[in-house]
């Protein structure tokens, strides 16, 4: 999900705005429930009953002798399918713990997991790799509110099961990382990527030979700053050349760091406040200054040279906005800032992570929703619950939050490069099978400036997409079993690709695209694996074959690319469309009072989780 950039940046976080907000870990129990209501409801539930019975005994050594990867190696990491607390059903076959980083036994520098194995005949010799941003921001995350096989999410009673869940597809494994992330213990001496792939890839080698992983193929997946976390690793293991622990055969990330930080969110910012004008209801005259300074900075000039297909050549080391040194200019910088705060002044519950997001606000058991961080009194931190932990074998004495509080870089800076420069490129080169997907709807990392920084990246011998994106982004219809799960189907968006990369835009999708659009992230998952020729084909899903699907074309994709810019109060309009009309007046609470219930340096405090 979210991101923390390495710039010196600081969770967005709104809790003073809000009296309700409680500090984590009040209690082990949730919003408005007694202890003696809870314990009422196990004992009437038949899972409570199950544990009292021989049929329960014999139930679960069914269950044992159909376990996959359940050996004398295994058996101190696996979970018991039906005691994870508030889980009312059973999650199957799964593994938690931890693992060090090196082959020393003694190591006490460990990365935590959770596996969890597939059912699929087709996911016999591979495994994908889930981790999600920061940096420092858990795993768990994209487990419980993604694409694990239970969600629970924001304002949602109780875990469901999820019927997008990735291993339905393939074995998939979601690893804490770097060390300081999560229950991930030990001593934080990374300074860049390259020592995070180095410490990943020793993990991996253990987890590899634990479980009797050698040969499988290995997909790594995540999210946000996973764009930096991901092509490191995956290169790493493409640059071992050893294909019995480090089998790398593809990446998929979602709206990722992949570029400077100035191309993926200033530059684009207005132009993506002109294309969704309907989500920034801004009065005329904030309108009229950040178009002035836009035009300043000359951000809409340079989208206008440089988004363009193919590719006009090599982008400027500094970019638009910059000083001679590289450094973003004051005013450039906080066109962004200052979008953020009015937005949050016209609607107090703005998400920055999905900017249709409107009030009411809803509670999150990971505490932190959204722009809002959010846990009502009497409710905690799932992952920091007593016994949640000691069912998935965490350490106890670990405060678990969904983003570490303390810097998992020394002295919190990623020494790193952009994975656009090396990494990705030698990913995509070695595997031919890279995705990067993208919610329309996020601005804590806007599509354009995603798109600009493909266009300025070489892979394949050449600079660039050499075509726009306008294929469909189809999604099979489906049977929706539940509505707890239910997900859309159709043109969902717009996808292209080239020498080994794909690019796929969802329209209806805000920064985590498992959790906005899991259908097009399970499709994605289909097509990262193999299992499909295409995004754009028209087959129904390989889990659920029997729906009847379009036979004829389904025409163009559906998601904005290089949409409307504005210059000098005038409207411009390419072929997408996004007409921008100035009007509207803000109102609700004053920008000044807002300003002062943000924890906004210099440079928005944004998660990229």
């Amino acid at each position: 999900m979210r991101w923390i950039s390495n710039q010196a940046w600081q969770p967005l976080l709104l809790t003073a705005a809000f009296a309700s907000v409680a500090s984590a870990g009040r209690s082990l129990r949730h919003a408005g429930k007694s202890d003696d209501l809870l314990s009422a409801f196990y004992e009437r539930s038949p899972l409570h009953n199950a544990f009292l019975d021989g049929e329960a005994e014999d139930a679960i050594e069914k269950r044992v002798a159909k376990a996959q990867f359940l050996n004398s190696n295994t058996s101190s990491f696996s979970v018991n399918g039906t005691g994870i607390p508030d889980v009312h059903f059973d999650i199957g076959e799964s593994y938690a713990g931890s693992l060090p980083l090196s082959s020393d036994p003694n190591d006490t520098n460990q990365l935590f997991f959770w596996f969890f194995p597939s059912t699929n005949p087709d996911a016999s010799k591979e495994i994908v790799i889930w981790l999600n941003g920061g940096p420092g921001c858990s795993s768990l995350e994209g487990l419980l509110q993604e694409n694990g096989p239970f969600t629970w999410q924001s304002g949602t009673y109780l875990p469901v099961k999820n019927n997008w869940a990735w291993n339905k597809l393939s074995h998939v494994v979601y690893i804490e990382q770097p060390v300081g992330t999560g229950f991930s213990v030990g001593n934080v001496t990374a300074t860049s990527e390259e020592d995070v792939a180095a410490q990943f890839l020793g993990f991996w080698k253990n987890f590899v030979t634990t479980f009797s992983l050698q040969g499988y193929k290995v997909y790594v997946t995540g999210e946000s700053y996973a764009g930096m976390y991901c092509p490191y690793i995956a290169s790493a293991m493409v640059d071992a050349k050893d294909t019995t622990y480090y089998n790398i055969s593809g990446v998929l990330i979602y709206d990722p760091v992949i570029g400077q930080n100035d191309i993926q969110e200033p530059l684009p910012a207005v132009s993506f406040v002109d294309y969704w004008t309907g989500l920034f209801p801004f009065n005329d005259s904030f309108v009229a200054e950040i178009h002035s300074r836009d035009a300043a900075c000359g951000y809409t000039d340079y989208l206008n040279k440089y988004l363009v297909y193919p590719p006009v050549g090599q982008q400027p080391t500094v970019v638009a906005g910059q000083e001679a040194n590289g450094t973003t200019k004051r005013d450039c910088a906080r066109i962004y800032d200052d979008i953020v705060y009015a937005a949050l002044t016209v609607n107090p519950c703005w998400d920055i992570y999905q900017v249709a997001t409107t009030c009411p606000l809803p509670w999150d058991v990971l505490g932190f929703p959204g722009t809002v961080e959010y846990l009502p009194s009497g409710a905690s931190l799932y992952f920091d619950r007593d016994d949640v932990k000691k069912a998935i074998h965490a350490p106890k004495n670990v405060n678990w939050s969904e983003c570490s509080e303390k810097d998992v870089f020394v002295g919190g800076n990623d020494n790193s490069v952009p994975s656009s420069i090396h990494a990705l490129p030698n990913v995509i080169d070695a595997t031919k099978n890279v995705i990067i997907g993208h919610g329309a709807l996020d601005f804590v990392l806007i599509a354009n400036g995603t798109l600009l920084t493909i266009q300025n990246m070489t892979w394949g011998g050449q600079l660039g997409f050499q075509s726009p994106p306008t294929e469909p982004l189809y999604v099979p219809f489906h049977d929706d079993p539940s509505l707890s799960s239910i997900a859309g189907s159709g043109v969902m968006g717009t996808i292209h690709s080239e020498r080994g990369l794909t690019y796929a835009a969802v329209s209806l999708s805000g920064h985590m695209v498992p959790q906005y659009a899991p259908s097009v992230a399970y499709r994605h998952l289909e097509f990262l694996l193999g299992r499909i020729p295409s995004l754009s084909s028209t087959v129904s899903f390989t889990t659920d074959k029997n729906v009847t699907q379009p036979t004829g074309a389904v025409g163009n994709g559906n998601a904005p690319q290089g949409y409307a810019t504005v210059k000098n109060g005038t409207t411009s309009k390419n072929d997408t469309g996004g007409a921008r009309t100035n009007s509207g007046s803000g109102s609700g609470m004053s920008l000044t009072t807002w300003a002062s219930l943000l924890v906004l340096p210099a440079g928005i405090a944004a998660f990229l989780v």
